[in-house]
């Protein structure tokens, strides 16, 4: 879509209308699930809330996804980017709009599984107010220790830990970021205490890194594959149970003997509560099926260091229950504390 043409939808969405139709010749028939009115979805354009700002890692999974579903719908799912309070404000947002599918959340494991046991209070409840679609993506971690650092492995670096209690640090992109957690996790796994540097994003976090001014971090497979392969740092262990394909030759925590440690998060599609079944269903196949085709497949997995999913509404509802079961062990065992 041509950026005057998305703005001019945007505006049209903003107040409340819908843009012109095209003849009934040029239209494409709609064949899917009646809305709660009784008309058949969709029967305007879809919002698709990313609650993140444009360019990252959350925003190019709603895009990808949008475009796809543009297709299969016959009606133009519009990204609106709805940054802040750690995902809160785009997330609260879809809580509170009609579920009627014309309102869609790219759904994330911050808000939705880790600031509701981080936080006192958040203005929505993570499984009360949504209506879970599918998991698109899961992501992990990669430790990742300085290419100079004289160690090689997961015991040379534990020993190093230990040895110099409290003085090695580590960077994040803030206080209860999956990076963060990962390193928390790893402490309490290894009886290892660091010092944890948040910062605010991974770039300059990793830039830190990079430049001398951290030990290690838990970075994304993604960001680190370039300075792995270049020598600049050098890759430990991943928090999945099973190695990325990205790296195949780095191996699991698990596998090096740190039996269960897994901290992987979750992009995914979420509506509001109370949307109809049959439109959810159809939201998940629509997904699902996308998330097999060769060109998202490159986009999310190979050049973005993703595992597609794609499960069912019912199996990523159980993903959203156990992962706040977990971050809330882990919260209260760390004492993580939002400042």
């Amino acid at each position: 879509m041509a950026v005057h043409a998305a703005v001019a939808l945007a505006a049209v969405l903003a107040a409340g209308g819908a843009p012109a139709q095209k003849p009934e010749s040029e239209r494409v028939a709609s064949t899917g699930p009646a809305t709660g009115s009784g008309q058949a979805y969709p029967n305007r354009p879809v919002r698709f809330i990313c609650p993140y700002v444009p360019g990252g890692a959350g925003d190019i999974f709603s895009r990808t996804i949008a475009q796809k579903l543009t297709e299969a719908l016959g009606q133009t799912v519009v990204v609106d980017n709805r940054p802040g309070a750690n995902g809160g404000i785009g997330t609260d947002l879809v809580a509170k709009a009609a579920p009627d599918g014309h309102t869609l959340l790219m759904g994330n494991s911050g808000p939705l599984a880790v600031n509701p046991v981080l936080y006192k209070k958040v203005p929505y409840d993570p499984l009360k107010d949504f209506a879970p679609i599918t998991q698109g993506t899961s992501y992990m971690y990669v430790l990742v220790v300085p290419g100079a650092l004289p160690v090689t492995n997961l015991n040379e670096f534990t020993a190093l830990l230990k040895a110099k209690p409290g003085q090695m640090t580590y960077g994040s992109t803030g206080i209860g970021g999956g990076n963060h957690l990962s390193g928390e996790l790893f402490n309490l796994m290894t009886g290892t205490q660091s010092v944890h540097v948040p910062y605010t994003g991974s770039a300059a976090a990793l830039a830190a890194l990079l430049g001398g001014q951290l030990n290690y971090m838990f970075d994304t497979v993604i960001t680190s594959v370039p300075h792995l392969r270049a020598g600049r740092l050098r890759g430990i262990g991943v928090t999945a149970l099973r190695r990325a394909s990205a790296l195949p030759e780095v191996p699991t925590l698990d596998e090096l003997g740190l039996k269960g440690f897994e901290l992987t998060q979750w992009q995914a599609v979420v509506a509001p509560a109370g949307t109809p079944k049959p439109v959810v269903d159809q939201l998940y196949r629509e997904v699902a099926k996308a998330l097999k085709l060769p060109d998202v497949v490159e986009r999310l997995a190979t050049q973005g260091g993703n595992e597609l999913v794609g499960n069912t509404p019912e199996e990523f509802a159980q993903v959203i229950k156990n992962d706040l079961a977990k971050y809330a062990k882990l919260v209260k065992s760390a004492k993580i504390q939002v400042q």
